[in-house]
């Protein structure tokens, strides 16, 4: 008996050391990106280089949330973030549940374009989009990248919230039409508050997305006060300026946000990535 148990025990040992040692390899970056972000700007120079600075300055971390730019470009990525999520959210909803409850010619045509349109980059049609904007005279605007998020996002929402909608009993509805809901009054009172797991689940993923585009805010923010946070911050590193302490600083800092709204709504979030999953 006791063979057994200590063969259990060290496997279990076994897999902690597999764990930590994953969890640390994944973590690295981050570390690196911490320890450099903390460094005196001669420390930075120094050969050969150091991976824990010789004399910790924090007050780095201050200075980048102290500066002017900073704060205007962590105010714009809010901004697109925020408002491309919600426009995703009131866009998705209507459209699953009515994908799900309703048969109707061309539904699966619908479903397969949907599907489709996750194929394409917005890397490959930053040009159209450029042009396009151009002549909707939207080109350094928050109305530009909040469209083209929303757009590159919808497709997912639209599927998640599908599959969870389809799993919920049509009896459920039913009863409560019984009672005297009408079909409005049964999705915001029933069926919206069963679907919250695949709600947040496409929050999640439509803020992160939002928040951690590059190439078209890129392309059309030129504006230096209007960027988000994505494209403002590479301006710490120029040709003329390489201030990489404070280009990791900003760039822990605009990871905190996506830290804090996943650890709100993480427990949510396996029931989301699951949904459909089980009739």
């Amino acid at each position: 008996m006791r063979a057994p148990g200590r063969r259990r025990a060290a496997r279990r040992a076994a897999l902690s050391a597999v764990g930590l040692l994953l969890a640390l390899v994944v973590l690295s970056p981050y570390l690196v990106m911490i320890f450099t972000a903390a460094k005196p700007e001669g420390e930075l120079r120094v050969a050969p280089p150091r991976l824990t600075p010789l004399h910790w300055r924090p007050g780095n971390f201050l200075e980048v949330l102290a500066d002017p730019g900073f704060q205007g470009w962590l105010g714009a990525s809010l901004v697109v973030a925020l408002a491309s999520t919600v426009i995703v959210v009131l866009a998705a909803t209507p459209a699953a549940y009515y994908t799900a409850r309703h048969r109707f010619p061309g539904r699966s045509a619908f479903l397969l374009l949907v599907l489709i349109t996750q194929m394409f980059s917005p890397t490959a049609l930053v040009v159209g989009l450029y042009r396009q904007f151009f002549e909707l005279d939207l080109v350094d605007t928050y109305a530009a990248l909040i469209l083209t998020n929303a757009a590159f996002n919808l497709a997912f929402a639209i599927w998640i919230l599908r599959a969870f909608f389809a799993s919920i009993p049509r009896e459920i509805e039913e009863a409560a039409a019984v009672d005297g809901c009408d079909r409005l009054r049964a999705l915001l009172r029933i069926t919206l508050p069963l679907s919250l797991p695949a709600i947040v689940t496409a929050v999640i993923f439509a803020f992160i997305a939002a928040w951690n585009e590059y190439i078209v805010a890129l392309t059309l923010m030129t504006d230096p006060t209007r960027k988000p946070l994505t494209v403002g911050i590479t301006s710490y590193v120029t040709a003329y300026v390489q201030h990489w302490n404070h280009l990791f600083a900003a760039s822990v800092i605009a990871i905190v946000p996506v830290v804090v709204l996943f650890a709100l709504i993480e427990r949510h979030l396996v029931g989301g990535l699951t949904a459909g999953s089980v009739k």
